[in-house]
């Protein structure tokens, strides 16, 4: 008989023992693995030609076309290189998050310089699903209601291929810092972040969504091979509190949905009293919605409606176990509420209200950045002096807590509008005007990332420094030099 870890606890471990039978031994082994998973993103390239590039054995995540696995037995080997500082980029306003302890495998694949370039996102497998479940289509106006640290709503944009809306909530604001640096890092032009309360977001925007996705806090259950304080934390009564809360977010978010419109709840937890009697005490509360069938997809089972006492229709809520595939597993249902969609979804918003002074100064900086025209529809200029391009009219977010608008392109200071960070790193290199296009080992990289400098007499003041191929950030020239405009807060 496999025996857990004597740090789980022991009501933990009864519990599943006494529900999974015969299999609680794959279980109990399989949980404790660390299984380390890749989700490439599509904004970089075709995904076999960044599948081609993983520098380690992989296997294909079964329900994700973008998802890989590292097998266990694999120990990935990193070539040294400098290291930035693994911090978000965003308005000094929002606070940083202290990060957990991660096992040894994850910190290398997140020192790699292909992490740092947004060609993946370390996400376990079976949170992939996610995305894949809630079905974002190209254009749809999209919520992510509890959204840091990002590895949800970035899949989700991605999927969207920067067409629609996507609002990223997180409702922890010191949490917020990585969500932003995160969004930053894959490229996404589409989504604004905010920080607000489910029940203040249903006041201004009832009926809004297409699709909502609740990745609701819960009791991590799966995520004890990697998280000793969800271990510290986990009871009986912590369960069952959990439960309360869930309820409560799930009650308070039903209205964001729009008529026909999708719910998608996911907990990483196993206890039934998170997963399937929340699901079901909603039901029981708003009868115009319906639990959906799941899609078929490799290695999801059917909820487990009898170990709670919940109806039968419970079954088509689904359950990914560490034991039958990668990943840590997750519990998803899908929602539907009734009815048809109306003709009343609001259009990507096109306006622009910058002044004339900023808007010329903007034309000629970014203009001289790009190939081509700098954005013009959605651009606004904010109090702090940033421009960013909204996708929804700024009238439908006045006096909510908004950390950011929209894509950050470019900032006014000292009379001199700046191209942004976040406008690089969405750009393909043939969009910009001039690139310098490094390889990992040469030493110009490293001068880069601490932000130096070196001699270059080439033309173009704006320039996109890439790594083969991938946009890393800008650099300035003049005087005979290129220098560094990597931000300060991602130095090494």
């Amino acid at each position: 008989m496999t025996t857990p870890p004597d740090t789980w606890p022991a009501d933990f471990v009864r519990r599943m023992r006494n529900w999974l039978g015969d299999e609680a031994d794959a279980f109990f082994a399989a949980l404790a693995r660390r299984d380390i998973g890749l989700r490439l993103n599509p904004v970089r390239g075709p995904l076999d030609a960044l599948k081609a590039r993983i520098p380690w054995e992989t296997q294909p995540v079964p329900w994700c076309p973008e998802g890989v696995w590292l097998p266990p037995q694999i120990e990935p080997q990193i070539e040294p290189r400098i290291e930035p500082r693994i911090e978000p980029r965003i308005e000094p306003r929002i606070e940083p998050r202290i990060e957990p302890r991660i096992e040894r495998e994850e910190a290398r694949a997140g020192a790699h310089l292909y992490h740092t370039l947004g060609v993946y996102y370390i996400q376990d497998p079976s949170a992939m699903a996610a995305a894949v479940l809630l079905d974002p289509r190209p254009g749809e106006w999209v919520l992510d209601l509890a959204a840091a640290p990002g590895g949800k709503t970035t899949h989700i944009a991605a999927r969207m291929r920067g067409e629609g809306v996507l609002v990223a909530n997180e409702l922890v604001r010191r949490r917020a810092s990585v969500l932003a640096m995160n969004i930053e890092r894959m490229g996404v032009t589409n989504a604004l972040i905010l920080n607000e309360t489910p029940e203040r977001l249903a006041e201004r925007w009832a009926g809004l969504f297409d699709a909502v996705l609740v990745d609701a806090p819960c009791s991590g259950e799966g995520t004890f091979s990697r998280d000793s304080q969800a271990i510290r934390d986990w009871s009986l009564d912590t369960v069952l509190g959990n439960s309360r809360r869930q309820k409560t977010i799930l009650d308070q978010t039903a209205p964001l949905v729009r008529r026909g419109g999708r719910l998608l709840y996911g907990t990483c937890t196993f206890a039934p009293e998170e997963n399937e009697a929340v699901i079901a005490s909603f039901l029981v509360g708003h009868p115009d919605f319906e639990i959906v069938t799941l899609p078929q997809v490799p290695g999801l089972q059917p909820g487990r409606p009898e170990w709670v006492g919940a109806p039968d229709d419970l079954r088509r809520a689904g359950r990914f176990w560490p034991h039958t595939g990668p990943g840590h597993g997750h519990f998803y249902a899908l929602l539907r509420r009734a009815g048809e969609p109306g003709n009343d979804l609001p259009e990507r918003w096109t306006g622009n209200t910058v002044p004339g002074r900023v808007w010329n100064l903007y034309l000629k900086s970014v203009g001289e950045a790009l190939a081509g025209a700098p954005p013009e529809q959605g651009l606004m200029l904010t109090k702090a002096d940033d421009l960013y391009v909204t996708p929804m009219d700024p009238k439908l977010w006045e006096g909510l807590h908004v950390l950011r608008p929209g894509w950050w392109v470019a900032s006014l200071r000292h009379n001199k509008v700046w191209p942004d960070h976040a406008l690089a790193l969405a750009l393909r290199p043939e969009e910009a005007r001039a690139v310098v296009d490094l390889t990992p080992d040469d030493p110009r990289l490293t001068t880069y990332l601490r932000g130096g400098f070196w001699p270059d007499e080439g033309a173009g003041e704006y320039v996109l420094i890439t790594v083969e191929g991938f946009p890393l950030g800008w650099a300035k020239r003049g005087e005979g030099r290129l220098r560094s405009r990597y931000p300060v807060h991602l130095r090494g």
